[in-house]
């Protein structure tokens, strides 16, 4: 689950996307950091310290939280794709995102992402995992809460409904 989403992240993701803005370079080594942190954190403590009994790929911890990363993995490439494609060759200015999980929250992208790392979590039943989950909460959901202010602050049609990043919650 986690070298799918960062091979996705990685080198799949990059090559959709048409253009925008660059990322600051101090931007890019602290996400180059985490993730190289995080990646061998979790790597180290599934293949060295996780301990599963035997048919753990069949219980419903495992099949509970593998299903939840594939939602989320599937919320998250289905949100990107809508984000890429507001608008068309050519043009510009800043539009509603529409559709999928946008319909519910304005971080849909950021929800699919925390959804598939407590699936991940729940899978792996470790304290890393968790810690990792936790993270990605508190970070992508203070940027979902940024993009939800930027989004009533600029568009007066702006859905008033739609939550922040947890559908009917938050």
């Amino acid at each position: 689950c986690f070298l799918l989403h960062y091979t996705h992240r990685a080198l799949i993701f990059p090559l959709l996307i048409r253009e925008g803005k660059p990322t600051p370079f101090f931007t890019f080594v602290l996400a180059l950091l985490f993730c190289v942190f995080n990646g061998y954190l979790q790597g180290r403590s599934l293949t060295t310290y996780a301990i599963y009994p035997p048919g753990w790929l069949g219980d419903s911890r495992f099949i509970t939280g593998f299903l939840g990363w594939l939602l989320g993995m599937a919320i998250n490439i289905h949100s990107d794709h809508i984000l890429r494609n507001l608008r068309k060759p050519g043009e510009t200015g800043y539009k509603i995102p529409r559709g999928g999980m946008f319909e519910y929250v304005s971080g849909a992208n950021f929800f699919g992402e925390i959804l598939e790392w407590f699936g991940f979590a729940l899978a792996c039943c470790t304290i890393e995992s968790l810690a990792f989950a936790l993270c990605t909460l508190f970070i992508l959901g203070s940027r979902a809460r940024q993009h939800h202010k930027w989004y009533l602050e600029k568009f007066e049609d702006y859905p008033k409904d739609r939550k922040i990043v947890i559908p009917f919650l938050y």
